[in-house]
């Protein structure tokens, strides 16, 4: 978020050197027990920075905490709330941090104690920086206090971003980080938020839950807007990081924008899909409680959301690309696979994946469900297509039969 600050902000170093300085005596910590259990699963939610940006307060929370719960999003598998940049207003005089007292009356603690009691949990956001990327006081220095202010308020997982951290080295600034929360007495999951800048992938494993893989998601099929994606553009870096995604260890390719306006219904439909083939983090960022039929009908389509959830958590691949047409496949537990055929272009487009393209045997017969029609056809052989919809998708869960 705000990628253009975040990047001046690296450019220029500003506050964040004398906060930096503050830890990098201690950067050396390591971490001395593994790392929790508690996302077996991709996590599912709600992050209020798409839709609202800074513009949020405890109302418009507790109307997206009900609105989960009302939408049939909490029955589709949805759990956690999670308040993004600009919830904070300063630090005490003991160094705690305050949240806004204007937009925040109640505190944040009777906030998550709100959350809690519609059955779903409630997530913050910091900085390893001396700010946050929306000019709010960061953490750099406060690890471990405010580790303890979040276990005291019941916070279940923190997303933590990168802005106007001067020189600190990223594997060392979360590493702290996560040694914090793990000794703060609560569980919470560790998003890691660097943008995938420092290949998080190549050691965030043992020290966060899910790592962002790239620069912001914004509402658009493809396109760049400063610092921020469209989501082919985000698609294409997912790529070649399936072998590093798995259970308690999620690639992030950043939140959706399913609802939020930039984007077809066609297009959100294969944003969905491939966001779950991709075994991502699944994130809504559009307002629940005033959210369409096709919006919601897309956020909570149980087959998909089974595909991203899937306990064997293994990231799709792209096994075969043409032109503007491509397949990705992942395999699922129990010997099922999915599979997307997908079509950028701008025409619709017939489309075919064999069962050898899957590592299949060619004689095998299986049952294919169409994931978005519902249709199932039993009893295939060699493979299965049809034609797909420009920038869309034919998404399938293929169950070989004994």
């Amino acid at each position: 978020m705000l990628q253009l600050v975040r990047r001046i902000a690296h450019a220029v170093i500003l506050l964040g050197l004398a906060a930096a300085a503050h830890v990098h005596a201690h950067e050396t910590l390591k971490l001395d027990a593994p790392k929790p259990l508690l996302a077996a699963a991709p996590p599912m939610g709600w992050n209020s920075w798409n839709k609202y940006g800074c513009n949020i307060d405890e109302a418009l929370v507790r109307r997206q905490a009900d609105a989960m719960v009302a939408s049939g999003m909490k029955d589709a598998g949805y759990r956690y709330i999670v308040i993004d940049d600009c919830w904070q207003k300063g630090r005490d005089a003991d160094g705690n941090i305050v949240a806004d007292p204007e937009r925040f009356p109640s505190g944040i603690k009777a906030l998550a104690d709100y959350v809690h009691s519609k059955g779903l949990k409630f997530g913050l956001y910091s900085d390893a920086g001396a700010l946050t990327c929306g000019g709010r006081p960061g953490s750099a220095g406060h690890e471990f206090q405010d580790a303890r202010q979040y276990a005291r308020w019941g916070v279940d997982y923190l997303k933590y971003d990168w802005c106007y951290t001067g020189p600190r080295n990223a594997e060392a600034a979360y590493t702290i980080m996560a040694k914090a929360l793990r000794e703060s007495g609560r569980d919470i999951v560790l998003s890691i938020c660097e943008w995938g800048d420092n290949h998080p992938e190549r050691w965030a494993q043992p020290v966060g839950h899910l790592w962002r893989t790239t620069g912001d998601i914004y509402d658009a099929w493809e396109g760049k807007k400063g610092y921020s994606l469209g989501m082919t553009n985000i698609l294409d870096l997912q790529a070649e990081l399936w072998r590093y995604s798995g259970p308690n260890a999620w690639n992030d390719p950043d939140m959706l924008e399913v609802g939020n306006g930039g984007m077809t219904t066609t297009e959100y439909e294969s944003h969905f899909s491939l966001w779950a083939m991709l075994a991502a983090p699944l994130i809504a960022g559009n307002d629940l409680s005033t959210m369409d039929e096709d919006t919601r009908r897309i956020l909570t389509n149980a087959d998909v959301i089974a595909v991203d959830q899937d306990p064997l958590g293994q990231q799709a691949r792209r096994i075969w690309k043409q032109g503007d047409l491509e397949i990705w496949a992942r395999p699922l537990q129990g010997g099922d696979h999915a599979v997307v055929l997908f079509n950028r272009g701008k025409a619709p487009s017939e489309m075919r994946v064999s069962w050898d393209q899957l590592h299949l045997p060619a004689g095998l017969k299986a049952d294919v469900k169409d994931l978005w029609s519902k249709k199932v056809y039993r009893n295939v052989r060699d493979g299965y297509g049809g034609t797909v919809a420009a920038h869309g998708v034919i998404m399938v869960r293929i169950t070989p039969v004994p």
